[in-house]
């Protein structure tokens, strides 16, 4: 018996990377996922990776899943995603936000509308799919959200500074810091109707095909990086552990692997190097 079965999930950002080994991950647990992203075929984004892709792989391992090409950016967007989800497999048991945005320039260059649609992207969506999902999941009496944030939330501390910043940190950063504090305050709010609200990073990245085309990974095989395993086996703990163990979390995929005893040693950020202060509250 899987963990998720008879669950509806949604994953945004199900296209590629992190937030397909998502899906994949919660299909072969038993859950129904509704995968969402907006490039929906091969070939309408510069990068690898569609919606088709995605549900036609979870469909051919004997999974379940619906593509629904959405914006999280816009309220309509995020209405179509939740009525899709509802209409085709129910309400949504699990929601994790994973889509991301932005844009690698330096603060002082960046167009004000590239600011706000990193944002409305990366703070705003969670911020409409979490307010659209709870009606359901009140009226349950249970349910998770589980938000997927960064390292890049640490913020560099005080000067004087050594080294040169990341190009793009800085906007980057503050969209997740954004998302960790939005991530406790509502678990605050909606732990009296059993809903459970966390939040989880890398511990010390994953190789997806937008990190490798932007530079920060050399390949599959980098170093520097982690398993996606890694995330998803996280990911799947604070969607299914119970509430009084998870809400409220921001945590690292190995640090909470390793203190619920699902691996033997951890290292990267949240273990061998502090996190943001969200994650020592």
């Amino acid at each position: 018996m899987g963990k998720l079965d008879g669950k509806v999930a949604i994953v945004t950002g199900a296209s590629r990377g992190i937030g397909k080994a998502i899906a994949q991950d919660f299909a072969t647990w038993g859950a129904k996922v509704v995968c969402a992203a907006r490039t929906l075929e091969e070939g309408e984004h510069f990068l690898e990776g569609s919606l088709r892709t995605t549900v036609s792989e979870i469909q051919k391992a004997g999974g379940s899943a619906l593509a629904v090409q959405a914006d999280v950016s816009s309220e309509e967007g995020c209405a179509h995603l939740v009525q899709m989800a509802r209409e085709t497999f129910g309400p949504a048991d699990v929601l994790v936000n994973n889509a991301v945005l932005s844009y690698f320039i330096p603060t002082k260059d960046i167009p004000v509308k590239r600011w706000m649609r990193t944002f409305a992207v990366n703070v705003h969506g969670p911020f409409m799919l979490s307010q659209m999902v709870l009606p359901d999941m009140i009226k349950r009496g249970s349910g998770a959200i589980v938000n997927i944030s960064s390292e890049a939330a640490v913020g560099p501390g005080r000067g004087p500074y050594a080294t040169q910043a990341m190009v793009g940190g800085t906007l980057y950063g503050a969209s997740k810091a954004a998302l960790e504090r939005f991530t406790q305050g509502l678990a605050e709010e909606v732990y009296q109707y059993g809903i459970s609200v966390t939040c989880v990073s890398p511990s010390m990245g994953v190789v997806t095909p937008g990190g490798v085309h932007h530079g920060f990974f050399t390949g599959p095989d980098d170093p520097k990086a982690e398993p996606a395993e890694m995330m998803t086996k996280a990911i799947l703990l604070l969607a299914t552990e119970p509430l009084d163990k998870v809400t409220g979390r921001v945590t690292y995929c190995q640090a909470i692997l390793k203190e619920f005893g699902q691996i033997a040693e951890a290292k990267g950020c949240g273990a061998d190097r502090p996190g943001s202060g969200f994650s020592q509250r």
